[in-house]
């Protein structure tokens, strides 16, 4: 298992953390996802077998959010 933590843009409220929080856990591969509205990040625990970064970010980016390393 692989941790990386990415600064999320454009969370406002709890909810917004949810739908990050069940983005990011619908990628195959992650097994979990933190997601933290007063630090603006996203720290993820995957598998760099079945998924990357890249991948993750363009996850959020097709949530409505913003993301980067």
């Amino acid at each position: 298992m692989q941790t990386i933590t990415l600064n999320i843009g454009g969370m406002t409220c709890g909810g917004c953390v949810k739908s990050v929080t069940r983005i990011l856990e619908g990628v195959n591969g992650v097994a979990k996802a933190e997601v933290s509205l007063e630090n603006k990040t996203a720290v993820i625990e995957f598998d760099p077998a079945q998924t990357n970064p890249a991948a993750l970010i363009e996850a959020v980016e097709d949530g409505g959010f913003d993301a980067a390393v």
